[in-house]
Order: C-alpha cells, then sequence, then structure tokens
C-alpha cells in the first residue's frame, strides 16, 4: 500500500529531526572497525529490524546495520528522505523505498548505482513487476524486496448464488450484474487518497491503455494516456458501480483498510483489496469478533478483467531497497542489500510480517503455502500486475488524478479528458495542485 501527499517541499516534521538524531548517532564505527550501516525502514511489525539482526550476525563483522524507522505514511516517508538526500546526508546507507519513488529517487542522483555483477543477481527470479518498478531508465537501480499487489476477495456462498464461476476470469461488469441481483456491494477505494490511482492505473492498464505513455519525458513534455479509450472504460466502470447502486456506504471515504472492514462485517460480499485482508479476516475469526464461519467464506480470485478475455493488470505495490549515493560504506551496503533481499530473508519477512514476497521461488516454500493458502494466486497476480506509472513527475500526475476521479458518484466519460487537461496544466506550470 502506498500513501499520498501534496506538494514536493512541505513542512519539516518532527520525525525529520528525531531521524537525522538516530541517524547521527549510528554512523560511527572507528572504534570497533565494523562499518555501521543505517538503515531507514517503513513502520511493519518488526520483520525489517529481524532481518537487520540477522544479516548482521551473518556477515560475520562486515557490517553492522542498525534500523531507523520512518513516518507511516508514503508521502511523509519521501518528504523525510528527499530532504535529507538533498543535503548530501551521509548518515543514511539503506533505504525501504515505496516503488512509486524509485523513478524520482535516481532521477535526482541520490541512488547510488547497483555494481553490473549484482543486476541479475537482484533482478532473477523475481516477477517481472517488480523489476519493472525497481528500475528506471533500462537500468535496475533498486533491489526489489516485497511485492504486493491486489486480489478479488469474495463471499464463496454469495458467488454460487450469483451463477459466477469463480475459476475462470471475471469482469468487472459480471461483478456489478452479481452484487446487484444479490442486493450486496463491491468494495473499492474511492477515497480522495493515493488508493484512488492505484485504481485508476490498475482499470486503464487491464483495459489496454497507459497512464503516461513516455514516462522517461521532462514534466511539460510528458504524454498522458488518460483521454483515451482505456480511459474512459476505466471510467465506464465507476460509472457502473454507482449507477447499479453496488457501491455500498461511504465510497468517497473508504480506504484499505475501510474497504476490508466492511467486507469482514458484511456490508459488501465482492472487494478488490491487497492480501492483508485475509490475516485480518482470520486475527477476527480467532479472536470471535467476527464468526468463524463468515472466514470460512472467504474466496480469492485474480484482479478483474475490464474486457472480457483480456488479461487484468492488477495493482502492484512493495517496497524496493536502495543504497544512498552519499554513503560513506557503498560495498559494504550492497553486501548487505543481498542479505535482505536473499529467498530465505524474503520468506521469513512474508511469514513475520504477511508482505508477499517479490521472488517467485519463495511461493513454492511449504510454510509459506500453509500460512498463505492463496499463495499461487498472489503468485500469478505479481506476475500479471504492472506498476504505477513511472515518472520523475509522479506526484503531480497521482494527485491529478486523485483530484479529478474523486468522488465517483461524479466520474463520467468526460473525466479522463478533464483530468488529462489539469494534469497537463499543473506539469507546465501554469495550475497548481
Amino acid at each position: 500500500m502506498a500513501g499520498h501527499w501534496r506538494t514536493r517541499v512541505g513542512v519539516v516534521s518532527a520525525g525529520v529531526m528525531l531521524a537525522s538524531t538516530l541517524g547521527a548517532c549510528g554512523s560511527g564505527s572507528a572504534a570497533t572497525g565494523t562499518p555501521t550501516l543505517n538503515w531507514y525502514i517503513n513502520p511493519d511489525n518488526g520483520g525489517q529490524a529481524a532481518i537487520a539482526a540477522s544479516c548482521s550476525e551473518a556477515s560475520n563483522g562486515a557490517y553492522a546495520i542498525e534500523t531507523s524507522i520512518l513516518p507511516s505514511q508514503a508521502a511523509a516517508q519521501r518528504e523525510q528522505l528527499m530532504r535529507r538526500l538533498a543535503g548530501n546526508d551521509t548518515s543514511i546507507d539503506l533505504m525501504s523505498l515505496d516503488p512509486v519513488f524509485v523513478p524520482e529517487t535516481s532521477e535526482a542522483g541520490f541512488l547510488a548505482p547497483i555494481p553490473d555483477d549484482l543486476k541479475q543477481t537482484l533482478s532473477d527470479g523475481v516477477v517481472q513487476g517488480a523489476v519493472q518498478a525497481a528500475t528506471w531508465k533500462g537500468e535496475l537501480v533498486a533491489a526489489p524486496f516485497w511485492a504486493n499487489t491486489q486480489l478479488l476477495w469474495y463471499r464463496k456462498s454469495v458467488a454460487e448464488a450469483a451463477g459466477l464461476d469463480m475459476t475462470k476470469p471475471i469482469t468487472w461488469q459480471q461483478l456489478i450484474d452479481a452484487a446487484k441481483a444479490e442486493g450486496t456491494a463491491i468494495g473499492v477505494q474511492g477515497t480522495r487518497a493515493e488508493s484512488m490511482t492505484v485504481w485508476v492505473n490498475a482499470l486503464i492498464t487491464s483495459a489496454g491503455g497507459k497512464v503516461i505513455e513516455n514516462p522517461d519525458a521532462k514534466g511539460p513534455d510528458i504524454e498522458l494516456g488518460l483521454d483515451s479509450e482505456a480511459g474512459r472504460a476505466a471510467a465506464k466502470v465507476m460509472e457502473q458501480i454507482t449507477a447499479a447502486g453496488v457501491a455500498g456506504p461511504g465510497i468517497d471515504n473508504r480506504d484499505e483498510s475501510a474497504t476490508a472492514n466492511l467486507f469482514q462485517q458484511d456490508g459488501a460480499d465482492f472487494m478488490v483489496n491487497w492480501p492483508f485482508v485475509y490475516a485480518q479476516g482470520k486475527s477476527a475469526a480467532e479472536g470471535g469478533t467476527m464468526d468463524q464461519a463468515i472466514f470460512d467464506d472467504y474466496g480469492w480470485a485474480l484482479y478483474p478483467q475490464v474486457t472480457a478475455g483480456q488479461e487484468s493488470a492488477p495493482p502492484l505495490g512493495g517496497i524496493d531497497v536502495g543504497v544512498s549515493a552519499f554513503s560513506e560504506h557503498r560495498e559494504a551496503a550492497f553486501e548487505a542489500v543481498q542479505c535482505i533481499v536473499s529467498q530465505e530473508n524474503q520468506a521469513a519477512y512474508m511469514l513475520s510480517d504477511g508482505n508477499p514476497a517479490a521472488l517467485e521461488a519463495v511461493y513454492d516454500d511449504p510454510k509459506v503455502k500453509q500460512e498463505f493458502p492463496m499463495a499461487d494466486t498472489i503468485r500469478q497476480s505479481l506476475q500479471q500486475a504492472a506498476p504505477r506509472p513511472q515518472t520523475a513527475y509522479y506526484n503531480e500526475v497521482s494527485q491529478g488524478i486523485q483530484d479529478r476521479w474523486q468522488p465517483v458518484s461524479g466520474v463520467t466519460d468526460a473525466t479522463p479528458g478533464a483530468s488529462s487537461t489539469f494534469i497537463g496544466e499543473v506539469l507546465r506550470g501554469e495550475k497548481l495542485l
């Protein structure tokens, strides 16, 4: 999952000062002769810190990794890292990056180039979407660590009652018709946030289009693919969901968590969401806050198709690990990266924190298969998944989509063109977000 942001330069937060203090304390290694690598991580359940400790021990004194936790929202993570990297901060060695930040971070010269002999090592066996998301201008610039994707979740009993064959690809139109027939809703994320960009991008790419046609271009020269047949097909899906009355309550304020809760509380019997919903439902059933029979009725399938017979392009998320261009311990940092993203550690992280691995081989691990009965579906979804628009101007593009494709009830066939015009004006400096 990813957060959202409004400006390229914001107000320095208390978190920035805290991280500066932590970084300054961790870079010295003269006394021991062992370089200390500072790894800035997104908040999780402790899995990255455990990997840091394990890799430190396995290095036999080659390095020691200390972790510093970034803010919970992706936007604030980006702000903190960009501010410090812009100041050539040498206390950052490793950083966990949302894939949407990779092009901007690389374009700014903030990522140390991956040695040629490591590029294949870090990409072999990795799902293609994750490799693509970690690549900028034809070069792998960060190491894929874990790769998230959205699935179609459903109540097995309701799908059966609606006559849906969930062993075959399902279209958005079939879902809408089934939800209407059964008097239920489809859980989607309609709030004005990064989740809206995730949805719009998935619909457009599933329809065979692209949000950006020339990702390497400078802002004013970017060609947008929003005002297109694929863009209008995406808008039609949103129109039909609201017109059929299957949007469910509060669609314009629903993020991933709210959608998961709606599905869990039987407010929607179909939903598109990340795999965390399975662990959440399991925990609720075991804790007695949800009937076990409801959890036993959970089903999952690949992301819906926009056009029947045309393979869907599910959302792609996750985390990549980058080495700072200003690290004073680059060689040790790249050694650490290899340990962090190893098959063993990706499997351990998936089991400890529930985040899907980027390496395909992890999905054959018996422990992973036992803990994640939908592992094969996640792997297939990741094989089909498409990254969000790769551009150094992601902030402007994403925020422009959020502003013009929301509220969902206001989306029409004119929305793709209106959003394209607005984003173009922003990129040319004619309007502000």
